[in-house]
């Protein structure tokens, strides 16, 4: 019989304390492929909250926020509409009735079963749904769990073959902020996801599964909000040297909002650029003004909240590319000081190489180092 192993690594107590995971409930269920079909093996009872089964949380919960691209949905409403989705009655009948958990998942394996045929995903994995807490609020994660092959030692001390999870490659992965949700149905973003590369829609049957639509597109939040960026420190005439700290705190901040699973608050943002830099005019009114006159549609619609997209963020503050094989990052810091670039010839001249480039071309043209 296969024998399914979960590798966990062990907190330290600083991962503890930062986790702040209180575990009320867990279950997995298991998908596995009979005769070209989808089969389904329900578990019957919650799993035990023993260290192991926190650890692995941890480790998924860990796995999930670092998650660089993530979308931002709701459950489909009257007002998509669209009938009525299965999985939000699910959540709502469980809710009423919080002992009803097993049933709940249950119900919802059953309805990815169903998903999964439906789209021909013949993956087999294992279906998580982890109710916990953390800090003041509530969540629900839901995620469908790869598993890859290996091997383990047995108590005899023989090998034998084994199915372990592979957190490393879930691509299908959900998180609901219950306390969000109940207290602000009308939100647009209290649901999270795990985004599939560009070009595969490998997520779409998950949030069929869920019933909810996307709502946020974070990186085209966050790439208006680098746009705005630019331009305001640009209208500011701000010297190179502040224009730079200017980018740096809007990063800073982001990042952090980002690190802790905080939205963009364009309010609170603008408040620390003024406190620090002092321009005349604000952040905020000058986005606004910018917004206003914006011809692009999607310029002019920017939100005041938003969550960031980690990627696109970097763009405050490096400078990336590749093309022709030729790959080229640096800090926008360096440019016009170790980094110069000539948009007459497009010629772009780097002062001083990295070490470990300067020694393979040093080895290239036979240069003693």
């Amino acid at each position: 019989m296969l024998q399914l192993s979960i590798m966990v690594t062990q907190p330290t107590a600083e991962d503890s304390e930062n986790m702040q995971l209180q575990v009320h409930h867990s279950i997995i269920h298991q998908f596995y492929h009979d005769q070209q079909q989808i089969g389904l093996r329900l578990a019957s009872q919650p799993l035990s909250s023993d260290d192991q089964v926190v650890t692995l949380l941890e480790d998924l919960n860990d796995s999930y926020n670092a998650k660089p691209s993530k979308g931002y949905a709701s459950f489909v409403d009257e007002q998509d509409d669209a009938e009525a989705p299965e999985f939000p009655r699910l959540l709502t009948t469980w809710l009423a009735a919080p002992e009803q958990f097993v049933q709940f998942s249950q119900d919802a394996a059953r309805l990815l079963q169903t998903e999964l045929e439906k789209y021909g995903f013949l993956q087999p994995g294992f279906l998580l749904l982890s109710h916990y807490r953390q800090l003041a609020n509530e969540y629900l994660l839901v995620s469908f769990l790869p598993i890859r092959d290996g091997v383990t030692i047995a108590a005899d001390l023989s090998v034998d073959r084994s199915s372990q999870l592979d957190l490393s490659r879930v691509q299908l992965a959900a998180r609901i902020d219950l306390t969000e949700w109940q207290a602000h149905p009308q939100d647009a973003s209290y649901i999270s996801f795990i985004k599939g590369r560009a070009g595969r829609k490998v997520s779409d049957f998950f949030l069929d599964f869920l019933g909810c639509t996307e709502r946020v597109n974070a990186r085209q939040q966050t790439q208006q909000l680098v746009d705005q960026v630019q331009a305001y420190v640009r209208d500011q005439q701000l010297p190179q040297e502040q224009a730079g700290d200017v980018r740096q705190q809007v990063y800073s901040y982001c990042d952090e909002q980002w690190q802790q699973g905080e939205p963009v608050r364009v309010k609170e943002l603008s408040e620390q650029l003024q406190n620090q830099h002092q321009t005349a005019t604000s952040f905020a009114d000058f986005r606004q003004e910018f917004t206003q006159s914006a011809t692009d549609t999607d310029a002019a619609d920017s939100n005041d909240e938003f969550p960031a997209d980690k990627g696109t963020l970097r763009r405050l503050v490096k400078f990336q590319g590749q093309g022709g094989g030729v790959s080229v990052g640096f800090d926008q810091t360096l440019l016009g000081s170790r980094v110069d670039y000539d948009p007459q010839t497009d010629t772009l001249k780097i002062i001083g190489t990295p070490p470990n480039l300067r020694d393979q071309l040093r080895r290239y043209f036979g240069i003693d180092s």
